[in-house]
């Protein structure tokens, strides 16, 4: 890294903890006594409380969204591209936050945690959380900084459809929102890949039905398998043939089971560090998450009488090559919000690189993303903070 942080970096960047004690009802039926959110702020809040965005994050994601926790760190947060002085959320305008959702693992309340009641860890004890859950947390975070309305809710994947149950549960706290790369409801395919993900970690002999933090292992091998499946439905077949085509690793096959295609290492890597990077019970808790998120399933089916409480202008992105969250079910959430007579500007981005696009620059995905947003400054009157 250099020893100057880039100019439009927010440059270092310290977690906060929020601790609330009262107790939070879930959706599964059961209630969390107490618990933390792990978050981090970028930019100011104004005066009037008028300029925070909160970015949501996807399944693996958490609460580092831009910057760098220290000057020997390698990589900004996983969304730095697009968070920063001048940047498409520019936080010369606006008070950013983003946080670690409820059953995370990176200091937020999850299976990793201490259950008060046991005083073990919560481990697969830890309630099913819904994404209704999450945007109800996040609430009392925003009360907790002073924030009675967010100027944009913003995320992308599994971000985008707690984007869309905040214009559903809250749209008065709301004034814009932003859905990347994401869909109203799973298709049964993207069911199937979660399911063989979480069976791959249940599987595993290490995962001792999910108390293996007390058995002192990890099962590194299921969560390998997961990571595995789930990398490869977040690229398209053209990233990964430009990235790897056939390349081998020697110049001769070795007619055995070892690793001898370049795409074989690459994945064999991304799983190795994941397993250790991640928890094994927060992984099957968000991907349930995603399987239950269905604000339709309520009204029938019926899309657009779901989506009558929003009331914010939407902008609705997706990509050509993202067959795991493709452009057919963007745009029917834009039909959707059409026929329920809402404000919706959709764009449909070229892009070689799949699902994982959301989290990468390119000129017109940038174009399209900022131009909403400087709207949003000039439409709150935001210019000057």
């Amino acid at each position: 890294m250099p020893e100057t942080l880039p100019a439009d970096s927010v440059g270092l960047v310290t977690p906060q903890t929020a601790h609330f004690d009262d107790p939070l009802a879930l959706a599964c039926g059961k209630t969390l006594p107490a618990y933390e959110l792990v978050y981090e702020t970028y930019g100011e809040l104004n005066a009037a409380g008028s300029n925070a965005v909160l970015i949501c994050h996807a399944l693996s994601g958490n609460h580092h969204a831009a910057g760098y926790h220290g000057t020997q760190e390698r990589k900004p947060g996983w969304w730095d591209a697009h968070i920063g002085p001048g940047k498409t959320i520019d936080t010369n305008r606006f008070f950013v936050v983003s946080l670690n959702n409820l059953g995370g693992c990176h200091g937020t309340t999850g299976p990793c945690s201490i259950n008060p009641e046991t005083d073990r860890q919560w481990g697969p004890e830890f309630p099913v959380i819904t994404v209704a859950d999450w945007v109800h947390s996040q609430a009392r975070l925003a009360d907790r900084l002073g924030i009675e309305r967010f100027a944009a809710v913003i995320g992308g994947s599994l971000g985008g459809m707690q984007v869309l149950q905040w214009t559903l549960d809250y749209p008065q706290r709301i004034a814009n929102a932003v859905v990347i790369a994401a869909t109203p409801r799973l298709s049964a395919q993207n069911i199937a890949f979660n399911e063989v993900a979480r069976q791959a970690i249940r599987s595993d002999p290490d995962f001792h039905d999910g108390w293996y933090d007390e058995h002192g292992t990890l099962p590194k091998r299921g969560l390998k398998l997961a990571r595995m499946v789930g990398h490869i439905t977040y690229l398209s077949e053209h990233s990964m043939g430009a990235k790897f085509g056939r390349d081998l690793r020697s110049d001769e096959l070795n007619f055995g089971y070892d690793v001898e295609f370049q795409v074989e290492s690459y994945l064999r890597y991304q799983g190795d560090m994941f397993s250790t990077a991640f928890d094994a019970n927060t992984y099957l808790l968000m991907t349930k998450a995603l399987d239950y998120f269905d604000p339709a399933g309520a009204h029938g089916g019926d899309l657009a009488a779901a989506l009558a409480p929003a009331q914010c202008p939407f902008l609705v992105v997706s990509f050509s090559t993202d067959w795991r969250f493709a452009p057919e079910r963007s745009r029917e959430l834009v039909d959707a919000l059409v026929r329920a007579g809402k404000s919706v500007s959709y764009a449909e981005i070229d892009s070689l690189y799949g699902h994982d696009a959301f989290l990468l620059p390119d000129e017109r995905y940038q174009a399209v993303f900022s131009g909403f947003m400087k709207r949003v400054v000039r439409d709150l009157r935001l210019e000057g903070k």
